[in-house]
């Protein structure tokens, strides 16, 4: 998808809920795994819903009272979407720079550096 854009927070929470279950899911289904932990309203869920279909990451159709949703966008390609652009964003587009601030940091573990490692061997398959 071309024209991906970043998913606020919210929005964001409630794609990782449809990705989760089996097409389609509904509001009331969004609301029971989510929405009354959150705090949400229901009309809040119903804000969101709409927008994520305006902004083509869901499409609906009316079921009886209620309106079902399925994802257009898969979950691996946001990811990827969203890794690229924060790649370019804060580590100059290198993959060696993010990996030297976690290091930096400590938050790769021994396991991780040995299984970059591996990856870097074994190349691109």
């Amino acid at each position: 998808m071309e024209n991906m854009k970043k998913l606020p927070d919210a929005e964001f929470e409630i794609m990782q809920v449809v990705w989760a279950n089996n097409p389609p899911i509904t509001t009331s289904e969004i609301m029971k795994q989510l929405g009354h932990k959150k705090e949400w309203k229901i009309q809040s869920v119903v804000s969101f819903m709409q927008r994520l279909t305006e902004r083509g990451f869901l499409r609906s159709e009316k079921n009886g009272k209620e309106r079902a949703y399925f994802p257009i966008v898969n979950q691996e390609d946001y990811l990827k979407f969203e890794t690229g652009n924060f790649l370019k964003q804060f580590h100059n587009n290198s993959f060696l720079n993010l990996v030297t601030a976690m290091y930096d940091d400590e938050v790769l573990t021994d396991e991780d550096i040995d299984g970059l490692m591996e990856l870097l061997k074994k190349g691109r398959a």
